[in-house]
């Protein structure tokens, strides 16, 4: 197989992304992207991608794609015997939890999020002491063992369906403060935070939002509900990575500013390639680990293969399974 013959074969594939990918750089991504697609037949592999990874693995060699809470609905209906996750470890121990007897891949061990590092199974434990008898309402942007500890997961994209699901006065939320305080903000449920916070919505601020509005009039300006509570007010609108590309779909705003991850303007703006994108974005560094060259070494090596003890995987899959049965 000739480099030549690679880019010949995935001309197909440099179709869905010439918007954001020019000519002169695809070569780079075609071996991969081809060797990927034969690969995935000889396993009966998928690839599951997160809407945080860069397009040529999100428009060409993956299979599924969404959010954190579509990711876990479509784990459940692949009836392939090998998922390869395209995000980070919290979302692959989803997908095994959820999938005990298949062969769950990350390509990168290292691809982590520093939510899931803010808090420990410790954590939780301590906090059900502290407040007896109070639900926990844990994002899946946490552990296995963490999510064990919980009475239900929630994702963006649902949590105050989760959170007002429960009937009660008052719940924990962890571990994102800021996604907390804003689902605060819409409902009467009291919800006691948790210090942790994503390090790429984190960094937006509301001063951010006033230079965007003041160097281009008109534009619309979407936060994803990660980013300070200040950031959200400042929004037209907000919402999960999903709420926000239907918006975008639907709406067709003329000039458009995300305030997620990069590679989510640039996955929505091949689908909407009539609308003007303003990127004032952060990169995430762990979905930055996976490219297609270790999506391509996963599937000819498998690795990095996916375990959950046991026990913990049965507390974690009830809380999991809690959510999707909203």
């Amino acid at each position: 197989m000739t480099l030549i013959e690679s880019v010949a074969r995935t001309q197909s594939l440099h179709a869905k992304v010439a918007h954001v990918i020019p000519d002169v750089e695809w070569p780079v991504f075609a071996e991969d992207a081809d060797a990927i697609l034969a690969l995935k037949r000889e396993r009966d592999a998928v690839i599951l991608a997160h809407n945080y990874q860069t397009p040529e693995i999100y428009h060409c060699v993956a299979d599924l794609v969404g959010d954190s809470l579509a990711l876990a609905r479509m784990a459940m209906t692949t009836d392939a015997k090998v998922i390869v996750l395209a995000g980070v470890h919290f979302m692959a121990e989803t997908a095994k939890l959820l999938n005990p007897e298949k062969t769950v891949l990350i390509p990168d061990l290292k691809a982590g999020c520093s939510l899931a590092e803010s808090i420990t199974a410790e954590d939780v434990r301590r906090l059900r002491r502290q407040y007896p008898g109070v639900p926990i309402v844990t994002y899946v942007n946490t552990s296995a063992a963490v999510k064990a500890e919980s009475d239900i997961c929630c994702t963006s994209g649902n949590a105050r369906k989760v959170v007002e699901s429960l009937g009660v006065p008052r719940v924990i939320m962890l571990p994102d403060e800021y996604l907390a305080r804003n689902i605060a903000a819409e409902t009467d449920v009291e919800i006691i935070t948790w210090n942790g916070h994503c390090e790429v919505h984190e960094r937006f601020t509301p001063h951010e939002v006033r230079e965007l509005r003041e160097a281009y009039p008109g534009i619309t300006v979407l936060a994803h509900p990660e980013c300070p509570p200040e950031v959200v007010a400042a929004a037209d609108f907000s919402g999960s990575t999903a709420v926000m590309a239907d918006y975008v779909s639907r709406r067709q705003p003329k000039r458009v500013a995300m305030l997620t991850e990069c590679s989510m303007s640039d996955n929505v703006a091949v689908q909407n390639p009539q609308v003007d994108f303003i990127r004032p974005c952060n990169l995430c560094p762990h979905m930055k680990r996976i490219t297609l060259k270790n999506i391509r070494r996963a599937l000819e090596e498998n690795r990095h293969q996916v375990t959950i003890d046991p026990e913990v995987a049965a507390g974690a899959r009830r809380a999991v399974e809690r959510m999707l049965a909203i």
